[in-house]
């Protein structure tokens, strides 16, 4: 067992369990892999709304507290094109400023009862408030109590203590929330690091099925959503790696890092069985926590890179939202001062300028009731090479092919469609807004990727 009082942050959130070499990857809506292939090999594949995988980006933030001030939060939320913040009444965020946040920005917010907090009226009452302006997204747990114990109801719990008090929270906020007029239409996400439990209370589960031998009772509910920090780096898994972003986001054994598998498959700390590896592939799950600090190996580039793939890697491998540890660095917290888009003063790092050009390419307000299908096949795709089919609601198709060779190297793939088509433009985040060449008249499109996405507009 790790000491996590001599831990870093960094440390302690990217502990967990060690897994299988075997990368498996789980066949998703999308994925020209995925599709029947037709006799020329080319496939018909279904589009996901390009507005769903932007109300996917997401970012955690005090807002106005802890060094951060609401007017340069809202510009920078702006300017990245987040939809989400993850947020709650922990270091007394004023509800007023998140309304506000929303009424300017359109943001919405999980909130929760983050690090230690157990004032259920407190959180309800806060959430009622965001959901009668339409600012609520989620309901949400604890926050890590592996590093932040709790006291409920004169039980203490968390960390090395017994766990069943997190439980009882957990349960008893879930309740809450379904029992509320409100607030019933809300998702709850549960706490993060159940993986860490230290006596088998079932955290593992949503709600905890019949037999499975649990200290709660059988059929205790705790949460709609799996909720991991799965972090992109881990320190049996120690530096940079070529699709680093993707097994970081696979939701089975082949994860590498503290992932949904070492929470909800088999537990990372006292390894209680949970879901089974096929379970998994479909649990309902968020990421409320992902990110990378600066040093030799990861810098001012290569974590604006990560940043782009580890929205897209997770959405494509089936995680509903994805915030990243942090809008701007903290200046009041040891060890987390260079996870952010912004540093302290608000100034912005390349990863959000690439992130700006990323959604801005790819704005859209509105999801499509029937995404529609387009037919294409990639030739020599690689490992390496992953493939994500949005589509806007205007029927504008964007294809986003991204690789993830972050080690050196690169790929070079065609893709195929069904028919020709009038004009192709494509856009690369890393360069700019604006298209970065148009093919007239054309049925393939030749790419060479090495660590970024690359956009490719079909009208």
């Amino acid at each position: 067992m790790l000491n996590e009082s001599k831990l870093t942050r960094r440390e302690l959130m990217q502990h967990g369990l060690a897994a299988a070499t075997v990368m498996t990857v789980s066949p998703l809506a999308g994925s020209a892999a995925a599709a029947t292939e037709n006799k020329n090999g080319i496939t018909p594949c279904t589009a996901v709304s390009a507005n769903d995988f932007l109300n996917s980006i997401g970012i955690c933030s005090a807002v106005s507290v802890r060094g951060e001030n609401l007017l340069s939060t809202l510009k920078a939320v702006r300017y990245l094109g987040t939809r989400w913040i993850r947020a709650g009444y922990e270091s007394g965020i004023p509800i007023a400023d998140l309304i506000e946040a929303h009424k300017r920005t359109g943001v919405r917010f999980s909130y929760g009862l983050m690090s230690g907090g157990t004032d259920l009226g407190r959180l309800l009452d806060g959430a009622r408030q965001l959901a009668a302006v339409g600012a609520l997204l989620a309901m949400e747990g604890n926050n890590e109590p592996n590093n932040w114990g709790i006291t409920y109801q004169g039980q203490t719990g968390g960390k090395d203590k017994s766990w069943l008090a997190v439980a009882a929270l957990q349960r008893d906020l879930y309740k809450a929330v379904k029992s509320d007029p409100v607030l019933k239409a809300y998702p709850v996400w549960n706490i993060s690091e159940g993986g860490a439990q230290t006596d088998n209370v079932g955290l593992q589960f949503l709600t905890i099925p019949k037999n499975a031998g649990c200290l709660m009772p059988d059929g205790t509910p705790y949460a709609d959503y799996a909720n991991c920090h799965n972090y992109m780096t881990h320190p049996s898994w120690a530096g940079l790696h070529d699709n680093q972003t993707w097994i970081a986001a696979d939701p089975t054994s082949a994860c590498k890092v503290d992932g949904l598998y070492g929470n909800y498959g088999v537990t990372w700390r006292k390894h209680y069985a949970g879901y089974s590896e096929s379970a998994l592939l479909t649990l309902p799950r968020v990421t409320t926590e992902t990110g990378i600090t600066l040093d030799d190996t990861i810098t001012e580039q290569v974590q604006a890179l990560l940043y782009m793939s580890v929205y897209l890697a997770q959405f494509k491998q089936g995680w509903k939202h994805t915030s990243v540890y942090l809008l701007r660095d903290r200046s009041d917290e040891a060890g987390n001062q260079t996870f952010g888009f912004y540093k302290p003063d608000y100034t912005p790092r390349l990863a959000a300028r690439y992130l700006h050009n990323l959604t801005t390419i790819l704005a859209d307000k509105q999801s499509n009731s029937i995404p529609g299908q387009l037919n294409y096949s990639i030739t020599n795709q690689p490992a390496t090479v992953h493939d994500l089919l949005l589509q806007k609601h205007d029927g504008t198709f964007h294809l986003v092919v991204w690789g993830e060779r972050f080690t050196g190297g690169e790929d070079t793939i065609t893709i195929k469609l069904g028919s020709p088509r009038a004009s192709i433009k494509i856009y690369d985040p890393t360069k700019d807004t604006l298209p970065v060449q148009t093919l007239p008249q054309t049925d393939s499109v030749s790419l060479t990727l090495s660590n970024h996405p690359v956009v490719i507009e079909i009208a």
